[in-house]
């Protein structure tokens, strides 16, 4: 498995982008040449018996679906899609937050069983947290919490007691 320095020099760098005082983490290069050991590390961030004792990954639309996705196939365990809002019929759970520059909502089918939450980067955490509210109002168990990048100068990140874990940190 490809050392987590090596990944990481993979991650492209943009200052000022989409805006000014922004530094972007571009994650396409490394996705494109690395993905499994992206993946395997990923699930490293679990203990064989956190992993065992979940039924399913959830992903954030768009690119928690990346992850969610590889790591259920891998598992062998099942995929749950967290929408953005507009995107399900229904009968579907809904919730609205609050982000840097407006409000956004994100729906999800009901269903039940234990999950671990997944997304590709955690800015200020309001994603995941709306995320992990709106498992709970439709049924599931959040039973964890991964990203690949946590911009932790962003973000002091913790929901019922659970932290997000992560492969890269960022100040």
């Amino acid at each position: 498995m490809t050392s987590l320095q090596d990944l990481e020099a993979l991650i492209g760098v943009t200052p000022d982008w989409p805006q000014p005082g922004v530094i972007f983490r571009d994650i396409s290069p490394l996705l494109s040449s690395r993905f499994a050991d992206v993946v395997a590390h990923m699930s490293g961030l679990f203990t064989k018996q956190e992993l065992d004792e979940v039924d399913a990954f959830a992903g954030v639309d768009a690119r928690g679906f990346i992850f969610a996705g590889a790591l259920a196939a891998g598992l062998g365990k099942n995929m749950i899609m967290i929408r953005k809002g507009g995107k399900l019929p229904p009968p579907s759970h809904q919730t609205s937050y609050q982000l840097e520059y407006g409000e956004a909502r994100l729906e999800l089918k009901p269903g039940q069983g234990r999950t671990i939450l997944l997304d590709d980067v955690v800015a200020t955490g309001g994603t995941l947290g709306a995320a992990a509210d709106l498992c709970a109002m439709a049924g599931y168990e959040v039973k964890g919490f991964a990203a690949l990048i946590d911009l932790r100068g962003l973000n002091s990140f913790v929901w019922q007691g659970l932290k997000v874990r992560s492969v890269f940190r960022y100040p």
